[in-house]
């Protein structure tokens, strides 16, 4: 329910790469659930220009907008133009990432824990990136959801050992459907074994919509995640579905992955290697990172100014 009567104003600086939006699309969506917002998006000039608008105390691209209560900023390339845009009209920054810049210079930073940010009063570690997934309360536990990668920088892949988990997944559970959506790294040997499956429906990746995932991700009773695919990992869980890893082998150890691990350590992720002993996967509260950080800022900064 939004609360308060004034809109929040709030500045969003865009570099046009799909993830930062998503990160800054799922810190608006909660805030939005709060909060009233007035809302405007900015595309962040380039760095030379966010200096100049820096040093002369204007910022061009904000003129005859509201004064922003907050401006949001995720990737390198707009912490300049959010300082630039700072200077010139007021408001507190929120950068949605470990910032290239001192933390001092931001009002609220949200790093996520594989990061390793510090304990400083404007730092929020949060578990992996924000995303747009909200909480669900209508998971079918008839319905079943595997979603794979590929091969990575990061992680092999073999076709053989996934679909033998894939397999014993399905066949421990007659009474689930699943559905199996690959990506545009799932080897065309591993899409082809899958389509030949019975008793899955493969949903390939090319004929999905955006946010057809994720609508899956809200009813399905369990979802499996290939272990390479983190962003999907993160999606999963704050869409509060039961969550299990595919085992992927890798390459190396990785801070993204020793961040997955501490979600083992935590019982907020069911590895396949423990589901194959007991059958079972962790069912822990809904991972709701933005709905966290949107209530954090809203407790600092309770009333636009």
């Amino acid at each position: 329910m939004n609360i308060g009567i004034d809109p929040l104003h709030l500045w969003r600086l865009l570099d046009g790469r799909r993830g930062h939006l998503t990160q800054i699309e799922g810190l608006t969506r909660a805030l939005a659930e709060r909060r009233k917002l007035d809302l405007h998006d900015l595309s962040a000039p380039s760095r030379w220009t966010d200096l100049r608008y820096w040093l002369s105390g204007r910022f061009p691209p904000g003129e005859g907008l509201p004064a922003p209560d907050l401006i949001l900023a995720a990737g390198h390339q707009t912490h300049l133009a959010a300082l630039a845009a700072r200077r010139a009209r007021g408001g507190r920054i929120v950068v949605l990432m470990k910032p290239s810049l001192p933390l001092s210079s931001f009002d609220l930073c949200l790093i996520p824990r594989h990061d390793a940010p510090p304990a400083r009063a404007n730092v929020i570690a949060t578990r992996g990136v924000l995303t747009t997934v909200r909480p669900s309360e209508r998971h079918d536990p008839t319905i079943g959801l595997i979603l794979l990668g590929g091969p990575s920088r990061h992680h092999n892949w073999n076709t053989a050992t996934i679909l033998e988990q894939i397999r014993q997944i399905v066949a421990a559970q007659p009474q689930v459907r699943f559905r199996i959506g690959d990506s545009p790294r799932t080897p065309p040997e591993t899409r082809q074994s899958l389509s030949a499956m019975e008793s899955v429906q493969l949903i390939p990746w090319e004929q999905t919509e955006p946010g057809d995932i994720q609508r899956m991700m809200a009813a399905a009773g369990q979802v499996w995640v290939s272990e390479d695919s983190v962003s999907m990992l993160y999606e999963s869980l704050g869409s509060g579905a039961p969550t299990g890893l595919l085992q992927v082998e890798r390459r190396k150890q990785t801070r993204v992955s020793r961040g997955v691990d501490q979600l083992v350590e935590e019982g907020i992720a069911t590895p396949y290697s423990h589901w194959r002993t007991h059958r079972q996967l962790a069912t822990p509260p809904a991972l709701d990172e933005a709905g966290r950080c949107a209530d954090e800022i809203l407790k600092r900064w309770p009333t636009a100014d």
